[in-house]
Parts: structure tokens; C-alpha cells; sequence
């Protein structure tokens, strides 16, 4: 059986210490928030790569579940060890290799899918995966120059061009696309914008 690599073995134990990675993430979750309506006696969300949960526990406060899925053990016991205020299902496993039983309210994302080699299929993958109805919140990077990861951690694409992203949503089957920056990464050698596209199904 092949051993999978854990990009964020070591990175995860510092992952929240870093202020401005935790600023970004607020700001994603405010931005989903104001654009996104849910329910907090019915929404299941599924959170997409959830990592320490950052953006699972800025949501959870406004939605009945998440279920977050994430390959990463490690970033996944950082997780773990939180009190959420919704409940919590844990999936650790790679979804563009396995099958989720079950369908969602909602699909939310923070700086993951750069990190999926075939986005296309993804988009297809969340569109199966939604109830009627259903939305998508996905935020990542605008496209960059490769300098925004300085170590690696399997990274397929330096960001997305926006109008590009938007069209592989629409050719997955998502209506009310909507798409623009919410938030800014910065570092030492560079701002970095980035973007949430919302949807629905």
C-alpha cells in the first residue's frame, strides 16, 4: 500500500500562529457570510480541504454540520482538538480519488484547489455532491507568479484566472456565478489577492 506524503506534517503545528494567514481567512468567511444565506437548525455544509479548520470554525457558528475533508493527518488533529459550535463530521481522504455517500447544502473552500490537479473534475465532483439549490464558496488565489509557495506542498496551479475559474463552474452546471476579490495575502515579497466565487445549483 503506498504511503501518502503529508505536505503539512510539520507545517500544521504553526499553521495558526502565523496572523495575517488567520486575517485572511476571517476575511473569507465574512465575505461567504454576507453573499451565502444558511440555516442553523438545517445547512450541512462539507468544508474542502479544511485543514486546521480556520474557515470550518468561522461558519460553523451559522450552520447545523460540517463535514471537513482533508487528506492531511496532521492538519486534521489540529482540528480535532477544537470545540466547534455546530456539529462535526471528519473525512480524512483524498475526494478526487474517493466517493462521499450522501449529498450537502453547501460546499465552502479556502486556498485548496491550487492544489487539485484537475480542477474541471472537482467542479463536476461539487456539482454531484450538492442538494438542489445548493452553493459553492470557493476562495483561492488570483493567478501568481509560482512565488507564492516558498516550500512544497503539492501545488498544481499558481492561482486562477478568475474569469477562467468562473467558467469551469459554469461548465460543471452552476447558475449565479458570482466572483471577486475579498481578500489580500500578504508577504515579505509580494501581495497576493485573493478571490471567492459563489454559486448555486
Amino acid at each position: 500500500m503506498e504511503t501518502k506524503k503529508d505536505y503539512f506534517d510539520q507545517k500544521s503545528k504553526t499553521y495558526e500562529k502565523e496572523s495575517k494567514r488567520v486575517n485572511n481567512v476571517q476575511n473569507i468567511g465574512d465575505a461567504i457570510l454576507e453573499k451565502l444565506a444558511y440555516d442553523k437548525n438545517l445547512t450541512h455544509l462539507m468544508d474542502f480541504g479544511s485543514g486546521t479548520g480556520l474557515l470550518t470554525a468561522h461558519i460553523a457558528p451559522h450552520v447545523k454540520k460540517i463535514t471537513t475533508v482533508d487528506i492531511s493527518t496532521s492538519m486534521n488533529e489540529q482540528l480535532r482538538a477544537k470545540k466547534l459550535l455546530c456539529e462535526l463530521e471528519m473525512l480524512e481522504i483524498d475526494l478526487t480519488k474517493s466517493v462521499i455517500e450522501g449529498t450537502f447544502d453547501g460546499i465552502i473552500s479556502s486556498m485548496t484547489i491550487h492544489h487539485v490537479e484537475d480542477v474541471q473534475a472537482l467542479f463536476h465532483t461539487f456539482y454531484c455532491l450538492l442538494n438542489q439549490g445548493g452553493t459553492i464558496a470557493l476562495a483561492d488565489l488570483e493567478t501568481e507568479d509560482g512565488t507564492f509557495h516558498t516550500e512544497d506542498t503539492g501545488v498544481f496551479h499558481f492561482g486562477f484566472d478568475q474569469e477562467e475559474f468562473a467558467i469551469l463552474a459554469h461548465k460543471a452546471g452552476f447558475q449565479n456565478i458570482a466572483i471577486e476579490i475579498v481578500s489580500v495575502a500578504q508577504k515579505p515579497y509580494g501581495d497576493y489577492p485573493i478571490f471567492l466565487l459563489t454559486a448555486h445549483k
